[in-house]
C-alpha cells in the first residue's frame, strides 16, 4: 500500500535561517524508504491554514525582522494551529519556530514578540552572549541521542504539560540552566538545533513520519515502516 502524507511548510519563504529547509527534503527522503508520498505546500502570510488538510507541519527560524512580521500574520492562524497540535497533528518546529509556538520570546532590542501560546513555554533575552557550538542531548524516554549544532541568543523555559526533547550531554540547551534542550507537547517536537536537525538525526524524521502513518491510518499494518533501519552519519 502506498500511504500519503501533506505537510504544511509554515512561512517557508520568509523563515529558513541555516537550511533549515533541509528538514523538509530529508522527511521527503525517509518517506520514500517507507513507501510514503509526501507533498508539501508553504502556508505563508495571509494564507489559511486547514488542520484538516495537513498530516504534518514544519516551522523553521528566521532573522529578527522576518519572526517579527511572522509573528504579527500567525495570530490569524492561531486557533487551526492550536486545533492542529491539540488533534495530535506532529509538528517539528525549529528556532524562531519554537519560540513562536510559545507565549513570547524577547527580541534583539528587548521587546516582547507574542507567539501564538499554543504551547507553554517562554523565551527570554541573553545580553551580549549567545549559545553556540555542537550540542549532543540524550532523550530520556527512548534513550535515542541526538546530534547538532545550537547557535541562539533566546533563554527558553518549558511550561506545564512540556517535556524536553532530550538532557545536554554537552552543549547549553535551552537556557543553560537545566540541562533540558527543546520540548516535546503531545506530538510537537521543538529544539534550537540548526544545520537542519533530521539530516544527523534519521530517527527522528522516522518518528515524525510514523506518527503522521498512525494518526491517518489507524488500522494499518505499519511493521515495515516501524522497521525501516536508520543508519546515522555525525
Amino acid at each position: 500500500m502506498k500511504y500519503q502524507l501533506h505537510l504544511a511548510h509554515l512561512y517557508g519563504d520568509l523563515l529558513n535561517t541555516y537550511g533549515d529547509i533541509g528538514n523538509v527534503l530529508v522527511l521527503e527522503y525517509y518517506a520514500k524508504k517507507m513507501n510514503i508520498e509526501l507533498t508539501s505546500e508553504i502556508i505563508s502570510l495571509n494564507d489559511t491554514f486547514d488542520p484538516k488538510k495537513f498530516d504534518i507541519a514544519f516551522f523553521g527560524g528566521g532573522q529578527d525582522y522576518e519572526q517579527v512580521i511572522v509573528s504579527k500574520d500567525i495570530q490569524s492562524k492561531k486557533d487551526s494551529i492550536t486545533s492542529f497540535i491539540n488533534d495530535g497533528g506532529p509538528i517539528l518546529a525549529i528556532c524562531g519556530g519554537y519560540q513562536l509556538l510559545g507565549k513570547y520570546y524577547i527580541g534583539a532590542n528587548g521587546e516582547r514578540i507574542e507567539g501564538i501560546h499554543a504551547l507553554p513555554h517562554y523565551t527570554e533575552s541573553q545580553i551580549n552572549n549567545r549559545f553556540i557550538g555542537d550540542i549532543i542531548i540524550k532523550n530520556e524516554e527512548t534513550g535515542e541521542i541526538y546530534h547538532g549544532f545550537e547557535n541562539h541568543n533566546g533563554v527558553t523555559y518549558l511550561g506545564e504539560g512540556e517535556k524536553p526533547l532530550g538532557i545536554i550531554q554537552q552543549g547549553h540547551g535551552n537556557n543553560g540552566k537545566d540541562k533540558s534542550e527543546g520540548a516535546i507537547f503531545k506530538n510537537v517536537y521543538c529544539s534550537y538545533f540548526h544545520g537542519p536537525i533530521l539530516a544527523r538525526n534519521g530517527n527522528l524524521a522516522k518518528r515524525i513520519l510514523l506518527t503522521a502513518l498512525k494518526r491517518k491510518y489507524p488500522n494499518a499494518d505499519l511493521s515495515e515502516q516501524e522497521n525501516l533501519e536508520i543508519k546515522f552519519t555525525y
